[in-house]
């Protein structure tokens, strides 16, 4: 029996991506394999501008769960009311711990089931709706995704949008850098989209809405 290391669950509204503005419950796993999530390693990480905390269980319904039923269950009691509810896998990097035998779990109570991974491992089957987001210096397994979304700019040749273009997704989206940079981020993913219309901008609504 599997256990599940998870260092939160709540529900809000999806912020960012395709999938913007949809009501979620979000499962955020523990641990990445890009950054061990810990300040003093962050200049020596494969990604080093990450902006989630996903180190512990220690966040609002976070915990140790036992079983993927366990989990599951736990989920779906966070989903308002009766019905096909819908749950975003993320983290860190979900996939460490996402497994089929959770993916059924999530479906035999009735859960729409998302992922937002970076790419470097296969995921589960199963999966309703996969979200890449890759990272430079990251070699990316996935081979197909529904969502592409490209954090923008990012210097290294392999996070170029041209890198992405052919990729097979069902939509690509570049969504600006968060930082001090934000603004001046925002202004360049939205000329490149002007230009490359196959890409569409992808902004941080629960941000501004302040939702987490």
């Amino acid at each position: 029996m599997s256990t599940y290391v998870v260092k939160e669950v709540f529900l809000t509204l999806q912020g960012e991506g395709a999938q913007a503005g949809r009501p979620a419950v979000f499962c955020r796993f523990s641990g990445c394999n890009l950054w061990t999530g810990r300040e003093e390693h962050r200049a020596d990480a494969v990604c080093r501008f990450c902006d989630t905390d996903f180190v512990g269980t220690d966040g609002p319904g976070g915990g140790t769960f036992r079983g993927a039923a366990a989990l599951a269950a736990h989920v779906r009691s966070m989903w308002p009311e009766a019905g096909r509810g819908f749950v975003v896998c993320t983290g860190g990097e979900p996939t460490l711990q996402l497994d089929e035998e959770l993916v059924e779990a999530f479906h035999s109570v009735d859960m729409e089931v998302a992922v937002e991974t970076n790419g470097t491992r296969v995921p589960p089957a199963g999966l309703d709706w996969v979200c890449l987001s890759p990272k430079a210096g990251a070699e990316v397994v996935l081979e197909r995704a529904d969502e592409l979304k490209l954090v923008y700019p990012q210097a290294e040749p392999e996070a170029q949008p041209e890198r992405w273009a052919a990729f097979p997704a069902g939509v690509r989206l570049l969504q600006p850098m968060d930082g001090p940079d934000r603004a001046a981020n925002t202004a360049a993913a939205v000329a490149y989209c002007l230009t490359h219309p196959q890409w569409r901008l992808s902004v941080q609504t629960h941000k501004d809405l302040g939702i987490p």
